[in-house]
């Protein structure tokens, strides 16, 4: 059964006509990492990976798979930041 919320989110607009609207810290973050080029995320990933396999050659277990999870994270918020991009914050609230 489908509850029914009264949004169509197909649209970025609810059932009354109202455009959705991102919150302060939302829009702030947004605003500023739309500016930072997409290279950035996948070099800071491949960063990382280098690092952990440094670290790996060198003994450093630990440290190795601390840094290399950063890979992961690292690329989701080049995701993020391609998203923002492309579909733009919260076009309504401009």
């Amino acid at each position: 059964m489908e509850m029914n919320t009264g949004t169509d989110d197909k649209f970025g607009t609810n059932r009354k006509g109202n455009a959705y609207q991102e919150g302060p810290v939302a829009e702030t973050i947004e605003k500023r990492t739309a500016k930072l080029p997409s290279d950035l995320f996948l070099w800071a990933s491949a960063a990382s990976i280098a690092t952990s396999l440094i670290c790996m050659v060198a003994g450093k277990k630990q440290v190795a798979n601390f840094i290399g999870q950063w890979a992961p994270t690292v690329l989701l918020l080049g995701v993020y930041n391609k998203i923002v991009k492309v579909a733009g914050h919260d076009r309504a609230s401009t």
